[in-house]
């Protein structure tokens, strides 16, 4: 889906820590990169002024955009700001009159879960244009039920066309690259079933804990801040099949496919973590047993895929930081040369993080006179990570109402579908170094179909 271009930018939760990251700077390249030319309206309640709002932009490109004093004088020069209670329709009075001819905005909420429901509402409201744009940030809703209601909140009030449900990580290069590799290399297609592949893991490690959003975390967990949502698309692009015809939801119609055949996840194939000094973290609640580490095993009720064992792992305070895709093939039904071969001596690697890499697992025979093999792996592309951010993909997206990179309404359903029965404490909760990966437990999650294999980061 796309249209005309958005007339106006408005960022609700502007003076926020999000804003200053990430927001600020993908302000900057969409001017420098796309010419972005409109009113960028930021919306908080702070009691702040535009002068205010425009050294805090300032210092956040300072801190963590490139450097371009054209493309920043400009984007300053967009800047406006309206202060007030979100939950106060004065608010919204005022920012109708910001918004002057407007007649497209784009309303971008990056602000608490618990405030989208008033805002959208209220927004309609005060401005029923139909050409409005709705932006809403993860996590999307805190279970099924809650994600269900506010599809009915949000959907009273706008087009399920003009509404966008971000994840930042769909707009990151290394997870595009996982998606073109597959589709556009017609070597994999033949093998990409469950004849040929035995397992797949998915790990996102980290090597930080949560010191600096430990109250955010506290309440939301492992589960819903990665797995839910990131983890669950990066398994809908390694597994989907190949999107079919040239309509706009083309793409996300094989998504939505390919998650609503995940089977829900039983208890008894989760393992939930917590790495010791977590309960000291001030934020934390006393007691609390929020994860910082999950590991499922899942199954996905297709024929491509049927009784492939798919296994994820996230976790904080772990060894590296990096995000793998490991795609284990069987092995030939008889080892010609009589050998004893690990299982896993045959497969793919896709790295998206820190860097981007693709790897194939191969045997190769040893000098001598005896057939006798060594595994090594090929490396068949290795590059840094492309340093566009995902925010200035996914802004410029929806300004532009494409909407291929963002939650449909059934695809955000399914995926909590599949976490339902493991969230909060459905399951034990185990300790586990720091540093370390993960508790021992998860070693017997994954043991029938053998071993984790760990990430190793030598760049990045």
């Amino acid at each position: 889906m796309s249209g005309a271009p958005s007339d106006a930018l408005v960022i609700f939760g502007v003076t926020g820590d999000l804003a200053y990251k990430q927001i600020f700077s993908s302000l900057l390249g969409l001017v420098r990169d796309e010419a972005l030319d409109v009113p960028i309206i930021g919306v908080a309640h702070s009691g702040w002024s535009i002068a205010k709002l425009r050294a805090h932009a300032k210092e956040a490109l300072a801190q963590h955009g490139p450097v371009d004093d054209k493309a920043e004088q400009k984007l300053l020069s967009l800047l406006r700001y309206v202060d007030g209670d979100y939950a106060d329709p004065a608010l919204f009075e005022k920012l109708k009159k910001e918004l002057g001819k407007a007649r497209r905005p784009l309303y971008y909420l990056a602000v608490p879960p618990s405030f989208f429901g008033t805002v959208a509402e209220a927004l309609a409201k005060s401005n029923p244009a139909g050409d409005a744009r709705l932006v809403i940030e993860k996590p999307f809703g805190h279970d099924r039920a809650s994600s269900r209601r506010l599809n009915d909140v949000v959907r009273q009030n706008f087009a399920e066309e003009n509404i966008f449900r971000i994840d930042h990580f769909l707009g990151k290069e290394p997870v595009q690259n996982l998606l073109y590799t597959r589709f556009a290399n017609p070597m994999f297609e033949p093998i990409w079933n469950r004849h040929y592949v035995r397992s797949i893991q998915i790990t996102m490690a980290e090597t930080f804990g949560m010191e600096n959003r430990a109250g955010f975390y506290d309440a939301t967990g492992a589960n819903r801040d990665v797995l839910q949502n990131h983890l669950l698309q990066v398994l809908a692009h390694v597994m989907m099949d190949p999107p079919t015809g040239e309509e706009s939801e083309a793409l996300r119609d094989q998504k939505a496919s390919l998650l609503k055949a995940v089977r829900p996840i039983d208890p008894n194939d989760v393992v939930r973590g917590q790495y010791r000094g977590y309960r000291d973290i001030p934020g934390v609640r006393p007691g609390s047993t929020t994860e910082s580490f999950i590991a499922v095993k899942l199954f996905i009720e297709s024929w491509r895929w049927e009784g492939v064992p798919i296994y994820i792992r996230t976790g904080k305070k772990m060894p590296v930081t990096a995000t793998e895709v490991f795609v284990q093939f069987h092995r030939p039904p008889r080892e010609t040369f009589g050998e004893m071969v690990p299982n896993d001596s045959a497969h793919m690697r896709f790295r998206l993080s820190p860097d981007t890499a693709i790897g194939m697992g191969l045997r190769v025979k040893q000098g001598g006179d005896r057939m006798m093999g060594r595994d090594m792996e090929l490396m068949l592309t290795s590059r840094a990570a492309a340093n566009r951010p995902p925010y200035q993909r996914l802004l410029g997206d929806a300004m532009h109402g494409k909407n291929d990179l963002f939650g449909r309404e059934d695809i955000v359903d399914a995926q909590w579908r599949i976490v339902q029965d493991i969230l909060d404490d459905a399951t034990p909760l185990y300790y586990y170094e720091p540093g370390s990966w993960g508790p021992n437990e998860a070693l017997q999650l994954i043991s029938p179909d053998g071993t984790w294999r760990n990430p190793v980061v030598t760049s990045g």
